[in-house]
């Protein structure tokens, strides 16, 4: 891979972290409205949907078996068990402590990458994650919420497992990337998803009063369309263009944009820790991705016999 860093990746990374971002909201006034499984089945229809229009340029491809096995093997990590996981876990715990688990993913993923894809972290790289990391626990705890949690241990130990998962689908994806388009490996992962997913709604449907909201249903629109679509897509298109560990320290800025989005939407407001936890995520993801260049003389200096 090119040592120089793709910006135009970056800037897709930057923008599918956004658009993750905003999914908490958007997630957060569904609920209000609407059951878990019945949000992300709907969600992952509008996605397959918007699929079908490329349908003839995914049949191009030439299939093998064992393509079909990684392609399912994706979509059971995400979005299949990820969002088991998670609709559980946020169901247990707070969303403060649900989003101080996920910090934890860019580490499981670097790992993951170094046995899995025999890719390589450099220090830097090491420091860059744990200051985001921090950065993301300080954030997390610092952030107020009104959900309940009646077993926080194991709604987290739940979300800990969601972002196992999202490390999985990261490595997997990646692998896929060298064959197909991000397009062709957003859309599958929203057709299994939408199958996967059908008789768990089905089931919601049955059991509880279905009532509805056009807000709700809007926001799931966009769940499925905007996040689903765009910010997968960007996000597979990403790793055509930077390693799997890099990628996943981006995850990091979901919460920053959460809060931000939160604040404008919502109208919560953001304490001066919260913004400061947010500019050492900024910090740590800067450092983990620029290439630090020590003059000679400096080197020579500190390196002297």
């Amino acid at each position: 891979m090119n040592n120089k860093y793709n910006l135009l990746g970056i800037f897709s990374l930057i923008f599918a972290m956004f658009i993750w971002g905003s999914s908490f909201i958007g997630l957060k006034i569904a609920l209000e409205s609407y059951n878990p499984f019945t949000i992300i089945f709907i969600r992952m229809v509008f996605a397959s949907l918007c699929f079908t229009f490329f349908i003839k340029e995914f049949l191009k491809y030439d299939f093998t078996k064992k393509d079909f096995f990684y392609i399912l093997l994706l979509s059971l990590f995400e979005p299949c068990l990820y969002f088991i996981f998670e609709v559980n876990a946020l169901q247990l715990t707070t969303a403060s402590q649900a989003g101080m688990i996920t910090s934890l993913m860019p580490l499981v993923t670097s790992i993951a990458a170094v046995f899995v894809l025999k890719e390589l972290v450099s220090k830097q790289f090491i420091f860059g994650s744990f200051l985001a990391v921090f950065g993301s626990i300080w954030l997390s705890l610092e952030a107020t919420s009104s959900l309940s949690a009646p077993n926080p241990i194991l709604g987290n130990f739940l979300e800990f497992l969601a972002m196992t998962c999202a490390a999985g689908y990261t490595i997997v994806a990646k692998h896929l990337t060298y064959k197909f388009s991000a397009l062709f490996i957003t859309a599958a992962q929203a057709f299994v998803g939408a199958i996967f997913f059908l008789p768990f709604s089905s089931y919601e449907f049955a059991t509880s009063e279905f009532v509805f909201n056009l807000e709700g249903f809007l926001w799931i629109m966009y769940l499925g369309v905007v996040v689903t679509l765009g910010g997968y897509g960007l996000y597979n298109f990403a790793l055509t263009k930077i390693t799997a560990s890099k990628v996943s320290i981006y995850i990091n800025l979901i919460p920053v944009f959460t809060l931000i989005l939160a604040f404008l939407i919502l109208k919560e407001k953001l304490s001066f820790s919260e913004i400061f936890a947010s500019f050492v995520i900024l910090f740590g993801v800067f450092i983990s991705q620029i290439k630090i260049v020590i003059p000679k003389k400096i080197y020579n200096f500190f390196n002297k016999a």
